[in-house]
């Protein structure tokens, strides 16, 4: 199977994106990214810099959010959540790599809510595979690619910050 080029499907939600903000009025001083990590916040860094957003950057690691975290357990590269700016009443855009099951989204909600109530919340994903579990989806996409429940895609970032997707066969 032939993925798409990642740096192209990054410039096609810049444009949804742009297009989105333009017809906010006060998209400018109140329009907030978040990213999921990992790939998810190397997404929302190029967007955040190409859109020229005003707020900084928020983070997010849901790691304790997950609903599988007592079958999981702790990732051994847990990092720190980081909302640099005040989510109450905020439009945040939550952006993440790739869209699946849509647990990861949820975890991310509830982990922002824990901040503050945000006036709403919109998804941008690079990739929407397919294979939702609960209702939820991206108001922005750079593709939607559905793939077996035996594959995975993964976002790459090189050294000098390219973006690359691969499809793996999934463990199991």
């Amino acid at each position: 199977m032939e993925l798409p080029d990642a740096e192209h499907l990054v410039q096609e939600l810049v444009q949804q994106l742009r297009a989105h903000l333009g017809a906010q009025s006060n998209a400018p001083k109140n329009t907030a990214l978040v990213g999921v990590h990992t790939g998810g916040v190397w997404l929302a860094e190029r967007l955040h810099r190409e859109l020229a957003i005003e707020l900084p950057l928020g983070v997010l690691d849901i790691s304790f959010y997950r609903d599988d975290f007592e079958r999981i357990g702790l990732h051994p590269q847990v990092k720190p959540s980081s909302i640099p700016f005040s989510v109450e009443g905020r439009d945040i855009i939550l952006i993440d790599d790739v869209l699946y099951t849509g647990r990861t989204v949820r975890a991310a909600m509830n982990e922002l809510f824990d901040y503050g109530r945000p006036a709403t919340i919109r998804l941008a994903a690079l990739i929407d595979r397919g294979g939702r579990e609960l209702p939820i989806a991206a108001e922005f996409v750079g593709a939607s690619l559905p793939l077996d429940a035996t594959q995975q895609i993964e976002l790459r970032r090189d050294t000098s910050g390219v973006l690359s997707l691969h499809l793996n066969q999934a463990a199991g």
